[in-house]
């Protein structure tokens, strides 16, 4: 195995770590630098599999409270309803994620173009919606109308177009539907848990034929990366968004479409 492609994957892991909670689009921002960097993973898999990665952060980030649902799921209604509300937030994008799996992953994934554009639109549309005087109606994510959980995984559809973000869709969605930055944010977490896990079961699935043993270290580089990255994303991320909102992350992604686009133009 090569050191730079060992460096890439780093690089790479550190940067999916790094915006897979943010409303920026990690699997956009990685596609985009793999381009650049000329980083060629077998099926496009290196992208998918190294969620694992994130997806372990934010569970042992909320490793006591899913412990505490788990216990109270048998008898406790409001639980129950919590868990129900996230599997019917996260049916639609799953659903449609694997009828068009095929799509994804041969032709949006190999467009860094609609990448860019759709950064920057959801750039724009990120910094207007930040600014409006909405008037938010629900503060607990484990209290929504069962509507609201199905109108944001409807919302968490558009995530499927690389570059619109999974968690930039749905924190959009809520906070255009009553939901408060922080609990818009904090849901986004826990419809993260079971979108990531299904993408990365799935994924492996397909790719169970061509993936070889000479894939491992990148893919396991890239994971280590990707979770002590998250570790640190998550631990700071719902006190920052309750406080300063979310222009800093339209704004990067008004600049990383722009510079993409420029960079495109240019370079190749």
């Amino acid at each position: 195995m090569e050191n730079q492609t060992i460096v890439e994957a780093l690089l790479l892991g550190l940067l999916e770590g790094l915006t897979e909670f943010i409303p920026v689009s990690s699997t956009g921002h990685i596609l985009l630098a793999g381009h650049f960097l000329g980083f060629e993973s077998t099926g496009k898999a290196f992208e998918i599999l190294i969620q694992l990665g994130a997806i372990l952060a934010i569970l042992s980030v909320y490793f006591g409270r899913l412990w505490k649902m788990l216990r109270d799921l048998p008898h406790d209604r409001l639980t129950r309803h919590f868990v129900l509300g996230i599997l019917v937030a996260f049916l639609p994008a799953a659903i449609i994620g694997v009828m068009a799996h095929g799509f994804i992953k041969t032709v949006l994934f190999e467009s860094p173009k609609l990448i860019c554009i759709m950064l920057i639109i959801g750039g724009f549309i990120l910094l207007a919606v930040d600014r409006m005087a909405l008037k938010p109606v629900y503060r607990d994510v484990e209290r929504f109308p069962m509507r609201l959980y199905l109108q944001i995984g409807l919302f968490q559809c558009l995530s499927l177009i690389p570059g619109t973000s999974r968690s930039g869709s749905t924190i959009v969605g809520a906070l255009l539907l009553g939901v408060d930055k922080r609990a818009a944010a904090e849901f986004s977490f826990f419809l993260a848990m079971p979108t990531m896990v299904g993408a990365f079961a799935y994924d492996l699935f397909k790719n169970r034929n061509v993936l070889t043993s000479a894939d491992l270290p990148i893919i396991a580089v890239g994971f280590v990366a990707a979770f002590v990255m998250a570790l640190i994303v998550v631990r700071f991320l719902l006190d920052y968004v309750s406080r300063k909102g979310f222009a800093l992350f339209a704004w990067w992604r008004l600049i990383v479409g722009t510079v993409g686009l420029i960079g495109l133009y240019t370079i190749g």
